[in-house]
């Protein structure tokens, strides 16, 4: 917290800002925000400097403008990463399905195997671990360029178990929000038939889908022996888009069991 606030002391000097300068530009963001929470007093930014004083968000927000600083970068100073968020959420199960409404960020690192032992053969299926010579990290401004427009994420809830045995309760889903047209035919087995990422009023829903008489059809899979269910279409239910990937465990089978 020191450090945090020996940042911003030299921030503020680098500028030739003195303590009054900051204060009086507070009170103009304050002023224009309607909201005396972005002001920053001349005693308050003496704490945040020299007592390791942690900022209220809204003062943060005003140093950040004032300062010409990024707030992930003062949110790092102070042991905040969001780029982490993704991560430490993923360590709370949530029971129902939901959209992942959280942006993927450029920030941050990734490891990636740098080389391969000779004999690796890629054609075939090998555990990873075995093989790889090296690690390194990629930033993730790399990945930059990948087209994610029209992608979303969604979790599947530990409790969901609609689609299993083709998606298990855990599961992290990839939907192509291009893909809202819910099509009748044109698959051979199930694991062609497209699953549809849906929000209605009660929640959300992924499961296959069919249209009767201007009512959607939710249609789970029959081994989980999960009831199906209708809404009127379009009032009652949007599609938010086609599963196109998803990233599941494996080892449920015996869970599934046991509910039964």
């Amino acid at each position: 917290m020191e450090d945090a606030g020996l940042k911003f002391k030299r921030a503020r000097e680098k500028l030739g800002l003195r303590y009054r300068d900051v204060e009086e530009a507070s009170q103009k963001i304050a002023d224009r925000r309607k909201n005396a929470e972005y002001y920053v007093a001349l005693s308050r930014l003496s704490d945040i400097e020299n007592r390791g004083i942690v900022p209220s968000i809204f003062r943060l927000y005003s140093l950040c403008a004032i300062y010409r600083l990024e707030l992930t970068l003062v949110l790092d100073w102070y042991g905040v990463r969001l780029a982490d968020i993704p991560a430490d959420a993923s360590l709370v199960e949530i029971a129902s399905t939901h959209l992942l409404n959280m942006q993927a960020r450029s920030e941050g690192e990734i490891s990636i195997p740098l080389s391969l032992n000779v004999g690796a053969d890629l054609r075939k299926t090998f555990f990873l671990n075995r093989y790889v010579r090296e690690w390194g990290k990629l930033p993730l401004q790399m990945l930059a360029g990948l087209d994610v427009r029209h992608h979303r994420y969604g979790f599947i809830g530990w409790d969901d178990w609609s689609m299993y045995p083709v998606l298990a309760p855990g599961s992290l889903v990839q939907i192509d929000e291009s893909k809202k047209r819910v099509v009748a035919s044109g698959w051979t087995h199930e694991f062609e038939r497209p699953i549809y990422f849906l929000e209605h009023r009660d929640g959300y829903d992924c499961c296959w889908c069919s249209f009767d008489e201007g009512r959607l059809i939710l249609q789970p899979h029959p081994s989980s022996h999960v009831p199906g269910r209708s809404f009127r279409y379009p009032d009652d239910i949007e599609v938010i888009g086609q599963v196109v990937g998803a990233a599941m465990r494996l080892d449920l089978g015996k869970r599934h069991h046991t509910r039964s």
